[in-house]
């Protein structure tokens, strides 16, 4: 059997044919239209789906969403979503009049990643949260093999809760959330910092070279021997320890995924943030250990978890 994956972006629209177990068997990407009318953007994502279906509309036997923001998957509504003409849509209603007897379904694009990692990632795993350190901080949280959603698909949103009352500003308006700490967009941030601070450095004299700071600079600068940079990964792994201790000491999943760019640093990250889940988490001598795991299925993700949405498992 194939599904129909969609996962929404606020760039790209990027959908793929996916199989029962979790390949991808055609894929395409058109460019989003962010403030187009929502039947202009549906009509887009629709020309998406005919594109991928082609004349095999009869083995396609599900079609799942992933869309950034807070998704009522029960009502098929999108409630916000903060970059994209979608906010208020009723995406599956609309959907089914370009395809009427076809299942669809629809969640936030977080979930969608997480679910991807879970049944189909290097594990197949019924209890794990994934974190994607990006522009912001997503989480997706599986318990017992279904996706936890939160009322109204209002929930997992643990990028935002606060590890440093009064701390930074965040983007939510709260400040010290844990996204303002742990973010790609942070580190860049914290990097920049350090190189401003301390204008002898390697790191500092890498992004004069470069001319500019992303997710990689502090990383190349610490692979040089930079001590500076060094430092600010030391300072960046605990924020996002602590923000992972803490859904550890909520849900106790199997395993946390570490998603984003940042995790295809690998054992740099990953063996530091092992070790502090190992000793922070609530009870580590007597408590479960907790994998920490990089994210396998990375760009692909969302597509092959929003097909998941409409399968049978």
């Amino acid at each position: 059997m194939n599904y129909i994956g969609i996962d929404i972006g606020g760039m790209s629209i990027k959908g793929g044919i996916v199989s029962s177990a979790g390949e991808i068997l055609k894929k395409e990407v058109v460019t989003t239209n962010p403030w187009a009318d929502d039947d202009v953007i549906v009509g887009d994502i629709a020309s998406l789906i005919k594109s991928l279906i082609g004349d095999g509309a009869e083995s396609v036997k599900g079609i799942g969403l992933g869309i950034p923001g807070t998704v009522d998957g029960k009502k098929g509504r999108v409630s916000v979503t903060p970059n994209i003409n979608l906010t208020g849509t009723c995406l599956v209603k609309k959907l089914h009049a370009y395809f009427p007897d076809v299942p669809i379904k629809i969640s936030n694009d977080a979930n969608c990643a997480a679910l991807g990692e879970a049944l189909f990632g290097s594990e197949k795993l019924d209890d794990a949260v994934l974190v994607t350190l990006g522009t912001g901080v997503g989480t997706g949280i599986i318990l017992d093999g279904k996706l936890f959603e939160g009322n109204g698909g209002a929930g997992a949103e643990g990028g935002h809760m606060v590890i440093k009352t009064g701390g930074e500003k965040c983007g939510c308006g709260r400040r010290g959330c844990w996204e303002a700490y742990a973010s790609a967009s942070a580190l860049i941030r914290q990097t920049r910092m350090a190189a401003e601070k301390n204008p002898d450095s390697i790191l500092a004299k890498i992004v004069k070279e470069d001319g500019e700071v992303n997710g990689k600079t502090v990383f190349k600068a610490q692979s040089e021997g930079c001590p500076v940079a060094q430092k600010v990964i030391k300072k960046y792994l605990v924020y996002v320890g602590d923000g992972i201790v803490n859904l550890v000491n909520i849900f106790r999943p199997k395993a946390v995924i570490v998603g984003g760019g940042i995790s295809k640093e690998g054992e740099r990250i990953i063996k530091p943030l092992q070790a502090y889940v190992n000793r922070k988490a609530y009870a580590p001598k007597f408590s479960p250990k907790v994998k920490v795991m990089p994210a396998t299925l990375f760009n692909d993700a969302g597509i092959i978890g929003a097909a998941a949405l409409v399968m049978d498992i």
